[in-house]
């Protein structure tokens, strides 16, 4: 009966079960062991941060925009961006391949390289409180 309870309560307390929304689920998937702290306001830093790319100022509102609950639009593509909210956008986050794909596409175009796990967290902290 003991180990049964033990084995309820780890369960329970686990990062994946506490995860409440994908992208507080997202997070976990960056950080298993619990062992980075993310932090909003460096993730709101680096959403912002412009960088000069193929001789033009890019940030990642340049095509998100600053709305979170609105569409975006490709600066390049004019691709439609669905909202990054998740308040606005049910599928957003929702999948772990997809945000993999997108972060490492993203921080490319927009900032010339890959980002780190660190950053990834962040601006996901970030885009959470939307």
């Amino acid at each position: 009966m003991n180990k049964i309870l033990v084995f309820v309560a780890v369960l329970l307390l686990s990062p994946t079960v506490i995860a409440a929304t994908p992208v507080e689920q997202r997070m976990t998937d960056y950080n298993p062991g619990g062992d980075l702290v993310f932090d909003a306001k460096r993730g709101e830093e680096l959403w912002n941060q412009q960088r000069m790319v193929e001789g033009k100022q890019r940030n990642c509102n340049s095509c998100h925009g600053k709305d979170f609950t609105q569409s975006g639009k490709h600066v390049k593509s004019g691709k439609v961006i669905k909202p990054m909210a998740y308040s606005a956008n049910k599928e957003r986050f929702t999948k772990l391949k997809k945000v993999k794909k997108w972060f490492k596409r993203n921080c490319k175009w927009t900032y010339g390289r890959e980002c780190t796990t660190q950053e990834k967290g962040d601006l996901l902290k970030y885009l959470s409180q939307f």
